[in-house]
C-alpha cells in the first residue's frame, strides 16, 4: 500500500459526510492532512450527525478536522465557506469536489426540477466550489473532480446526470489551463458503480447487467476511488493536469 504524506496540507472534500467523500477524506486523514468536512445541512439533521460521527472518527487518527456545512448550490455559501477555511486553516492546498446527487428517469418522465437539481448539485455546485477555491488555493495546489463513467459512456435513464458529469470533465480541463501558471493541477476521476447508499435504488435486473460487464468482476469500493484521488492530489502526480482518470473494474 502506497503511504502518502499529506503533513502541512490542507484538503478540503465536498459532501464527505459520507460515502465516497467520507473515503477520501479519511485517506488524507490517514496521510496526516489537515481536513474540512463539508456536508449539506438538511433540515433532518441526519447529514450533520453523520458529518459530527465522522469528523471524531477523523480526530482519532490524530489530525486536525474543521467540520463546515455549506450548500454547493448557492454560491454566497460556497464563498463563505472558503473564508472560513483560509481564517481557521490559512489556506487551501486541494479541493476535492465530490457533493453530488442522482435523479435518473427517461428523459420523457424528467421534470425540470429534476433536471435543474442534479445540474445546480452536479455542475453549478463544482463550477461555485472551484472559482472560491481558487481565492485561497495556495501554488502547487490540487483539484480533483469527481465526474462519472456516465460523463464518458451515458447510460439510459441518466440525461441529467451523464450531462452534469460531461459537464464536470470540460470545466475540469479548462481548469488544467487556467491554473497551470501556479504549479496547480486539476483532473478527474472517473468512477464506475461503486458499492454505497447512491445505487440502492438500481433494480436487481440491472445490477446484474452491469456486473456482467465489469470485467473485474466485482463492484467497486469507496476506498477504489479514494486511492485514485489521493494519488492526484500528491506531488507524484505533478506533471499530469487535466485528464480523466477511470475508476471502473475495466467498464469500458
Amino acid at each position: 500500500m502506497i503511504q502518502y504524506d499529506f503533513a502541512g496540507k490542507v484538503a478540503l472534500v465536498t459532501g464527505s459526510s459520507r460515502g465516497i467523500g467520507a473515503a477520501i477524506l479519511e485517506g488524507f486523514a490517514r496521510a496526516k492532512a489537515t481536513c474540512i468536512l463539508n456536508f449539506f445541512d438538511d433540515p433532518s439533521d441526519v447529514n450533520r450527525k453523520d458529518a459530527e460521527a465522522h469528523a471524531e472518527k477523523l480526530r482519532g487518527l490524530g489530525t486536525t478536522v474543521y467540520v463546515i456545512p455549506a450548500d454547493v448550490r448557492i454560491a454566497e455559501q460556497v464563498e463563505t465557506m472558503m473564508a472560513e477555511i483560509k481564517e481557521k486553516a490559512g489556506g487551501l492546498d486541494i479541493i476535492v469536489n465530490n457533493a453530488g446527487v442522482l435523479r435518473d428517469k427517461s428523459i420523457r418522465k424528467l421534470t425540470l426540477d429534476d433536471w435543474r437539481f442534479v445540474m445546480d448539485v452536479n455542475l453549478d455546485g463544482v463550477f461555485n466550489c472551484c472559482k472560491y477555491a481558487v481565492e485561497v488555493l495556495r501554488d502547487n495546489g490540487r483539484v480533483v473532480n469527481i465526474a462519472s463513467i456516465s460523463g464518458l459512456f451515458p447510460f439510459h435513464g441518466q440525461s441529467n446526470y451523464a450531462a452534469s458529469k460531461a459537464g464536470v470533465i470540460a470545466l475540469t480541463k479548462v481548469l488544467s489551463k487556467e491554473l497551470a501558471r501556479k504549479g496547480i493541477t486539476a483532473n478527474a476521476v472517473a468512477p464506475g458503480v461503486i458499492h454505497t447508499t447512491m445505487i440502492g435504488d438500481i433494480r436487481p435486473e440491472v445490477m446484474d447487467g452491469y456486473m456482467k460487464q465489469i470485467p473485474i468482476g466485482r463492484l467497486g469500493k469507496p476506498e477504489d476511488v479514494a486511492n485514485a484521488v489521493l494519488f492526484l492530489a500528491s506531488e507524484e502526480s505533478s506533471y499530469i493536469t487535466g485528464q480523466v482518470l477511470p475508476v471502473t473494474g475495466g467498464w469500458f
